[in-house]
């Protein structure tokens, strides 16, 4: 039984690096950057307005109310590009480019425009200092400066920004691919009725859902038996190819436990079969050919808490993330929590603010490691130190799911 950080550093140094590819913008939320990315002009790349309003030098409205010619409109999309005098204004829109001569907007609604004969005025009832509801040419970006850097991962939030850049396709790490299987006599699938003495298959969901999560490529393959001819069988046929191999069950002492005495024969070259660790103690990290292989337990509990650490890892760090341990933070306990003697011990939990605006990490007491139902509203882990207890109060670590 070694270490969790010994397991992870182990982990760590057999990561491959895998290639990298050019997709589509819209094909690309999740994945991770295998390029800079840079500013290819000024953002804004005009002195933009923030309101719909009237572009004025500042100094003709010092001492409004004052009225003011209008002389053009800018709009978004077609800016009047000639220049502001003094005594004129232009309608402007939100948006739009602010002419020259031009350097603060008044809003709307605190203006009143009319016409005298042909000619449009507007009374400005207010005044406004320099700069007033105007975004600079070049404040948000710089041309060449980099936005996002190699290895971080495009989202929902920041996909705007490479669109805005012309990057209409991106270069990102390849997708690791990741085959999973359960072992067991006792495992069904999930649109099966269990017949006496067996469950569904759940961890297999869990893990491609996972897998894909942090993003991988995940198929699942049918389970294999409780033989070692079958899951050795399966074992070669699942990895042939692929990037990871995730199997659970099948990696503690009983009779029935050859997922070891598989990888053995087929010649992987093991890293650690047991780890310091509540839940999965029993947990098997592997290479076969080329292929990273994770034994996870079968309870689900230890198997979500394994492939956090462990698979989670692999799979970020074969896309390029240099930073591949799991987010970390504190919290404030609801109530007492103790780890296990010898091990560290990951305790599930979801998180609340309370009155005071405190996070709030409240443990989930459920049944072992087999009760998916509670683990269920996981959000987080509180991480302990083994042998150690802490009270209602105390400021915990918790690692984020």
């Amino acid at each position: 039984m070694i270490p969790l950080e010994k397991a992870l550093k182990a982990v760590d140094r057999n990561i491959p690096r895998l290639g990298s590819e050019r997709i589509a913008l819209g094909d690309s939320i999740g994945r991770v950057l295998a390029e800079d990315i840079a500013a290819d002009g000024d953002q804004p790349p005009f002195d933009r307005s923030m309101m719909d309003g009237f572009a004025v030098a500042a100094v003709d409205i010092a001492d409004a109310p004052v009225t003011l010619k209008i002389v053009g409109e800018s709009a978004a999309g077609h800016g009047w590009h000639r220049k502001v005098k003094r005594g004129e204004a232009v309608r402007i829109m939100t948006g739009a480019p602010v002419p020259s001569g031009a350097d603060s907007v008044q809003r709307v609604e605190l203006a009143r425009s009319f016409f005298k004969g042909d000619e449009e005025f507007v009374e400005i009832l207010e005044s406004a200092k320099k700069g007033m509801s105007i975004v600079k040419k070049g404040s948000e970006i710089r041309q060449g400066k980099r936005l996002f850097l190699t290895a971080e991962r495009i989202t929902p939030q920041n996909v705007a920004a490479l669109a805005a850049f012309g990057y209409a396709r991106v270069r990102v790490a390849k997708r690791p691919r990741v085959a999973i299987f359960g072992t067991g006599t006792e495992i069904v699938e999930i649109g099966k009725r269990p017949g006496r003495d067996q469950i569904r298959n759940s961890n297999s969901t869990m893990l491609s859902s996972l897998a894909s999560a942090f993003g991988a490529s995940a198929e699942i393959f049918p389970n294999a038996k409780d033989d070692l001819a079958s899951l050795k069988k399966q074992i070669k046929m699942a990895s042939r190819g692929l990037d990871i191999l995730i199997t659970t069950g099948g990696v503690s002492v009983g009779k029935y436990d050859l997922t070891k005495a598989a990888l053995t024969d087929l010649g992987a070259d093991i890293f650690f079969e047991k780890v310091a660790l509540k839940p999965g103690k029993p947990v098997i990290a592997a290479r076969l050919g080329k292929t990273l292989v994770f034994s996870l337990p079968g309870n689900p509990v230890s198997a979500a808490a394994t492939f956090y650490l462990f698979v989670r890892a692999a799979i970020v760090g074969m896309q390029g993330v240099k930073q591949t341990a799991m987010r970390t933070g504190t919290a404030t306990l609801s109530e007492p929590v103790k780890a296990a003697i010898d091990r560290r011990t990951l305790t599930a939990a979801r998180l609340e603010n309370d009155a005071s605006g405190r996070l709030i990490a409240i443990p989930l007491r459920g049944k072992g490691s087999s009760d998916l139902v509670s683990f269920a509203r996981a959000e987080v882990f509180i991480d302990l130190e083994m042998d150690t207890q802490h009270a209602a109060g105390d400021l915990v670590r918790i690692c984020y799911l």
